[in-house]
């Protein structure tokens, strides 16, 4: 048996035959028309047809205009007062046609007397739901991101965690920290300082969903100084980044992965060097740029960095990653993300 969704037209396209029923039985026996029973039922509910209606446009409009969450005290006000406008005013089009008032008295309160009470009563219920129901919804979906984007989580520290935690990189840090400690203890403290860098940040930081521009290129730096051991000739890697998009946010560890993915996948040797840029472009995205140079095979890889960066943009409301392949470079620009009164969830990309 096929489930019937529920949505907000079948309520109200159901609810207005209800609804119409109630000024019938609420209003006084003088007050209401005289005419047969099913022609007073067919009126009532072409008013409230009408009232419902231009009520639910009212409650779509002011959503519209003011999305914001901190301004949904604002919102509800004006909507109510547009509200109880609408519900005085809205079938004077109807009280016309019907012949229930003319042009002189259309504004005489006495032409309202008995139906606009019950009027302006059944749009402030009929608000409240609307108003409730939205808050819910809202509540829920916002309650679902969350989890998803916990989730998401979850799989980029286990792939960044898996990647320096293996026994591959663990090896090559120890391995390199030996023969500093050889050759150069004060070098050898620095790569320590550094190694011990990486994995603060990675802890302090895992369970966040944003962090500052100023906080990952920090972190980025202290990791590529590890991976400048490795390759102390044949790697480079320069940061112009200036200082008025510190403020700007970013998922956390992103800029890791790309700097991680471009060394994965491309040879770095004396004969081949690579050189990854990192720097910010018409003030909206920070851009990790690297010469194509790739290697023919990738064992082990999962390829699923950037799917991962991608997808956690998606489920943060941003616009997709672009990823850009010419000739001799590989690039990939992660939106800016910037904070609206800094409050979680009330973020837009920088513009």
């Amino acid at each position: 048996m096929r489930k019937i969704k529920i949505t907000e037209p079948l309520i109200r396209w159901t609810g207005i035959p209800i609804v119409a029923l109630v000024p019938l039985f609420f209003t006084e026996h003088h007050e209401r028309l005289l005419m047969p029973f099913w022609q007073e039922y067919f009126v009532s509910m072409s008013f409230t047809g009408i009232y419902w209606t231009g009520a639910v446009y009212i409650f779509h409009f002011f959503r519209r205009l003011y999305p914001e969450i901190s301004r949904t005290p604002m919102r509800l006000v004006i909507t109510y007062i547009c509200l109880m406008v609408w519900m005085s005013v809205g079938g004077i089009p109807l009280k016309l046609l019907y012949g229930f008032a003319t042009l002189s008295t259309v504004f005489d309160l006495e032409t309202y007397r008995g139906t606009l009470p019950v009027s302006i009563g059944l749009g402030l219920v009929i608000g409240t739901i609307y108003e409730a129901v939205y808050y819910f919804e809202n509540w829920k979906r916002t309650f679902q991101l969350n989890e998803q984007l916990k989730s998401q989580q979850i799989k980029t520290q286990f792939e960044v965690l898996q990647n320096q935690m293996s026994p591959h990189f663990l090896f090559n840090s120890l391995n390199t920290l030996t023969t500093l400690i050889a050759e150069d203890q004060n070098i050898a403290i620095k790569f320590t300082e550094q190694l011990s860098e990486v994995y603060r940040y990675i802890l302090q930081n895992k369970e966040k969903e944003l962090v500052t521009i100023e906080e990952e290129v920090a972190f980025a730096k202290a990791y590529f100084y590890l991976l400048k051991m490795r390759y102390p000739e044949n790697l480079s890697l320069d940061f112009n980044v200036d200082e008025k998009y510190h403020a700007k946010h970013i998922a956390p560890l992103t800029l890791q992965m790309l700097i991680e993915n471009a060394i994965k996948h491309n040879i770095v040797s004396k004969a081949h060097p690579l050189h990854i840029d990192v720097y910010v472009e018409n003030d909206q995205s920070i851009v990790v740029k690297n010469n194509l140079q790739p290697k023919k095979s990738l064992e082990g890889s999962t390829r699923t960095g950037l799917e991962n960066i991608k997808k956690r943009y998606q489920l943060l409301g941003q616009s997709n990653i672009d990823i850009i392949t010419t000739a001799k470079n590989f690039m990939v620009a992660i939106p800016l993300i910037k904070l609206i009164e800094d409050k979680r969830l009330s973020i837009e990309p920088s513009l």
